[in-house]
């Protein structure tokens, strides 16, 4: 698998808190606990916080526990949370006593109780074998072990895209149907198409190509130093050309046309940035037709989002002409 770069803040073990991360990559979880008085500890320390013995064990437990508070986040912290909306932050008190702060998982606003029961699940979430640990609800039926690594999200998105697709009934318009052409005109966008990674690699390689090699876009260090948005982000042009990656189920076809024309941008703008490691995906609405002397046109808005971000990235209102 391609490996992935994504400004999302991942965790940085230490020599203390390795064997907890190390056996979450295993799917088991880990805490100290003290063989003096019998007390279990959390966060990892070289000592007990109740008799300050270091003779201390890594014994590994069951992960269930209770919720003991949560909160919901709207807004997100960085932008690369944003295909995280809402988080559901949480702290789990662990049956051992000890309380880990952590994200729900796996459920809807409305099923999230404080004192409710849950059970752990192990989220692998960067291609670098990173596992963060979740929770959700303890009668869910929800997978123990998931994968919401960049590539993998995506992949799953093409897959559901490909199966909406599949299931739509287009209807035919021909080309030089003025009355039919303009009733696909519409205020309402499609559904959203599959899901690309826009990775530091693919960055990288569109800033070769481009020659714009600006240090916002490709250099992590110093963006992550310096850059407004924590991080390096895509170029507009590079997220304009991937609207051509990104598959929209329309739910009609024009047809009866001898040629189509490519004739432009109408309109081009990008409002937000794409950082690194985000995935992204489109979703379109014809905005205006207009018949011509040499053909029909059609003045189709694209607008691509950062997954879960309500402002759009690219606003695309690409022109075909018909002939």
């Amino acid at each position: 698998m391609t490996s992935m770069s994504t400004n999302k803040p991942m965790p940085m073990p230490t020599a203390i808190s390795a064997p907890f991360w190390d056996g979450l990559k295993e799917g088991r979880l880990t805490i100290p606990h003290c063989k003096s008085c019998g007390h279990w500890i959390f966060f990892p320390r070289r000592h007990c916080d109740k008799c300050w013995s270091q003779d201390l064990e890594w014994k590994e437990v069951k992960g269930a526990g209770t919720l003991y508070t949560y909160t919901l986040t709207r807004v997100p912290t960085l932008p690369d949370f944003a295909d995280e909306m809402p988080q559901k932050l949480a702290v789990v008190e662990l049956d051992e006593g000890v309380r880990i702060n952590t994200t729900l998982v796996g459920m809807d606003e409305s099923e999230i109780k404080v004192g409710m029961r849950v059970k752990p699940v192990f989220d692998t979430a960067h291609s670098d074998g990173t596992v963060l640990l979740r929770f959700t609800a303890a009668d869910n039926d929800f997978p123990a072990h998931i994968d919401s690594t960049p590539a993998a999200l995506a992949a799953a998105s093409a897959a559901q895209a490909d199966a909406a697709a599949a299931a739509v009934s287009k209807r035919q318009v021909r080309f030089d149907d003025e009355a039919a052409m303009k009733a696909l005109v519409s205020d309402t966008y499609s559904d959203w198409s599959n899901q690309i990674v826009v990775d530091q690699e693919l960055i990288n390689e569109f800033a070769q190509l481009s020659g714009d090699d600006y240090w916002i876009h490709t250099d992590p260090e110093r963006a992550r130093a310096q850059s407004p948005f924590g991080g390096t982000i895509a170029h507009g042009a590079l997220v304009q050309v991937l609207q051509s990656r990104l598959r929209v189920a329309l739910d009609f076809e024009v047809v009866g046309f001898n040629n189509m024309v490519n004739y432009g941008s109408d309109r081009l703008r990008f409002p937000a940035p794409v950082p690194a490691g985000s995935r992204i995906h489109a979703r379109t609405r014809v905005k205006a037709v207009e018949k011509l002397p040499k053909g029909m046109q059609m003045t189709l808005e694209i607008v691509t989002h950062v997954v879960g971000n309500e402002r759009p990235s690219v606003i695309n209102d690409l022109v075909i002409l018909y002939m």
